[in-house]
């Protein structure tokens, strides 16, 4: 591994600005101009939407920024010393010691461990004054790489980290994990005020932030000092990035209360399940440890405080009134619920929308029609007439349609999970798969997880006799969960949806034999992006369809083939906007996982797989599906003016040879997906100020208890 810091990454005494927002973009320069990351800008956006979700100043003049950012080819610290100090947000006062961590989106293991080590070692008197009296860039490397275990440049032993214990790896396979790490005390006698039943208070912890390099151990080091200093028994699980090694289950089982000093959710938090908790900020955890140490032995004397949930614990801060770790309300629960239902369904939109298109590649436009009869009648020792081309582009085809037919289901599978943990998987599967029965499409699916979800949820905090507790998350859960969750779909959303898709079909077609053939393009755009790939979408490219099925080839540029082409075109734009917006116009309105998401959506649009939109609708809905309406008007509407017709149903880009003229099919889509990347850049900026979703989506949410 190389050296994480080097003299190039540290500045003394320089003016880097005069507020936070310079000094971040100053360092993150100093990174890119190191050969250490790629694109400032984007490693400044990062980091700045960590500042802005959770200021990073700490007591003691002390500030680290810090970020996982694709734009870092490799794990650095830069360093600033400042004269004067910069406002990062701290109650006591302005920082001068101020450390950009920057780590790479997929950052390994080792390095991790190396930068939470440097986290630690900030909360050392001894570390900070050596940083203040440093002469050189040089002494300041060697502080540095001493503390976070890299070998010293000078012959002296380096010292060994107070967080010894805390990088001793897990016994799971490869983690770099943190061991618990104990509260060893050599205080007096425990203040009474902290003892239960005659002896010092057992307290257990969890420490967790937003990216798990700093505030965790930082907060785990805080709490474990405190705990010593008051003389209790503490004992705190750190959850980093780079793994974590979990609390031993006696250690629990003994423990009075449990504080959950956390900024996301709780990783296993069932085994916390009946303890009464205090939950706050990470923060908190570094500025105030006593105080959350005072309120976890307040509530382990309350038969009235707040416990751990038995199927799931909440995930993430309450605390205090203005504390800075404190999360929102319902919408912003609601929101990270389908983020996580997002997560998990993005490698099915992304491997199957792949496969499909390379399946249109090499097997033609024509290739829907009878993939699965060339599948079982052929193999590569017995090629149908079409030759190779045809049958790897039908086995492509089918992998890539089998895949995408898991789409509703694991959204709405996982939403169920990020409310009720694991019992709350099966229902929510099951719901997803009817609302692809029922023809509901992704929005069915969500409304599915979150019924399938809620009753789960709520089935899991009742109190059964002994006997019947094993069998309630394997058994009692999933049936009432998906009977009354699919139950319900079926009863009360099936038929209003039907009704619909008739209603819809039925004006188009009766608008289709009009002059309104304009209207028709922009009424068909509109369709196509209001619900990407649900019952709205599917009645719009189902109408394209039957009249396709129906025409004559006699006339290419019949009615049929100009809806035909302005559905496909249409349908390219979300995806294709979404792409364009979150990696090249407005990167920092978009969170990593968007970003990485708008790369394969650039393909998933070229070959007309709306769907490659979904994980940014999910997400923020309000803007998302406005814009895309947008783009998606005015490029069905430009198509049928320009009278674009296309004798495929499918395939996007890849079958330009279908489509007449092909020029005018691309201005089209070209003239969507740049209004609708607009709109969505300016909505994302201009409304809603503060509410933006900078932070990335975590696997799991649990409803409060």
């Amino acid at each position: 591994m190389s050296d994480t810091i080097v003299p190039t990454l540290v500045s003394l005494d320089e003016d880097l600005g005069a507020d936070k927002a310079a000094v971040i973009r100053a360092l993150a320069a100093r990174v890119v101009a190191a050969g250490r990351a790629t694109d400032a800008d984007g490693l400044f956006a990062d980091a700045w939407a960590r500042e802005e979700k959770d200021e990073t100043g700490l007591p003691g003049g002390i500030a680290i920024p810090h970020a996982k950012s694709a734009a870092v080819t490799e794990a650095s610290l830069a360093f600033a010393r400042l004269s004067p100090g910069v406002d990062f947000g701290a109650g006591d006062g302005p920082a001068d010691l101020v450390f950009l961590i920057a780590a790479p989106a997929n950052a390994a293991e080792e390095h991790l461990a190396v930068l939470s080590k440097l986290a630690r070692s900030l909360m050392q008197d001894e570390f900070t004054s050596s940083l203040r009296a440093a002469s050189s860039a040089d002494e300041v490397v060697q502080i540095v790489r001493a503390a976070i275990g890299e070998a010293p440049e000078t012959d002296e032993p380096a010292p060994a980290p107070a967080d010894e214990a805390a990088a001793v790896p897990a016994a799971s396979a490869g983690a770099a994990a943190p061991a618990p790490v104990p509260a060893t005390s050599t205080a007096p006698a425990t203040d009474p005020s902290l003892e239960i039943d005659g002896r010092p208070a057992r307290i257990v912890a969890v420490t967790a932030c937003a990216t798990g390099i700093a505030h965790t151990f930082m907060a785990a080091d805080a709490l474990t000092a405190a705990g010593a200093e008051e003389g209790i028994d503490l004992v705190v699980e750190p959850q980093g990035s780079s793994g974590y090694q979990a609390l031993p289950q006696d250690k629990i089982d003994q423990a009075d209360a449990v504080i959950f000093a956390v900024d996301v959710d709780v990783r296993e938090p069932q085994r916390f399940a009946g303890k009464p908790v205090v939950r706050s900020g990470v923060k908190r955890g570094i500025e105030a440890p006593k105080a959350l140490i005072a309120d976890a032995v307040a509530a382990a004397r309350n038969p009235q405080a707040t416990r751990v949930s038995g199927t799931a614990a909440t995930a993430a801060a309450g605390g205090d009134s203005g504390n800075n770790g404190q999360r929102g309300g319902w919408g912003t629960k609601i929101q990270r619920i389908l983020l996580t239902g997002v997560s998990y369904m993005i490698p099915f939109v992304a491997g199957g929308g792949l496969l499909i298109a390379l399946g249109f590649l090499l097997g033609g436009y024509n290739v829907t029609e009878n993939a699965g009869t060339v599948i079982i009648e052929n193999s590569l020792w017995e090629l149908p007439e079409g030759g190779i081309g045809q049958y790897l582009g039908s086995v492509a085809f089918m992998i890539g349609s089998t895949s995408m037919g898991f789409l509703v289901s694991a959204l709405a599978g996982y939403i169920a999970f990020a409310i009720a943990d694991r019992p709350g998987i099966a229902p929510g599967f099951v719901a997803g798969a009817v609302a692809v029965l029922m023809n509901a499409g992704f929005i069915g699916g969500i409304i599915g997880g979150l019924l399938a979800g809620f009753i789960a949820w709520w089935l899991g905090r009742l109190n059964p006799p002994r006997w019947l507790r094993g069998l309630m998350p394997v058994v009692i859960i999933p049936l009432i969960g998906s009977i009354v969750a699919s139950g319900l779909m079926i009863l009360f959303l099936g038929r209003p949806i039907a009704a619909l898709m008739e209603a819809l079909n039925d004006g188009l077609t009766s608008l289709a034999g009009t002059s309104g053939i304009v209207l028709v393009g922009i009424i068909l755009g509109l369709m196509m992006c209001f619900d990407l790939g649900g019952p709205v979408n599917k009645v719009a490219y189902a109408f394209a369809t039957a009249g396709l099925a129906s025409a004559s080839t006699s006339d290419i540029h019949a009615v049929p083939f100009l809806i035909m082409g302005a559905v496909m075109a249409s349908g390219m734009v979300p995806p294709l906007a979404m792409a364009l917006a979150s990696t090249v116009l407005a990167k920092n309105v978009f969170t990593p996982v968007e970003r990485e998401n708008g790369k394969a959506a650039w393909l998933l649009g070229a070959a007309f797989i709306s769907e490659g939109a979904i994980p940014f609708a999910a997400a923020d809905p309000l803007r998302v599906i406005p814009a895309s309406m947008l783009g998606g008007a005015v490029t069905g509407g430009l198509s049928m003016a320009l009278g674009v017709s296309s004798l495929a149903p499918h395939g996007g880009i890849f079958v330009l040879f279908a489509i007449d003229p092909w020029w005018g099919f691309l201005l089209a889509v070209i003239a969507g997906t740049i209004v609708s990347a607009l709109a969505v850049v300016a909505l994302k900026k201009w409304v809603g100020g503060k509410e933006l979703a900078r932070a990335e989506a975590t696997p799991a949410v649990a409803v409060p208890a």
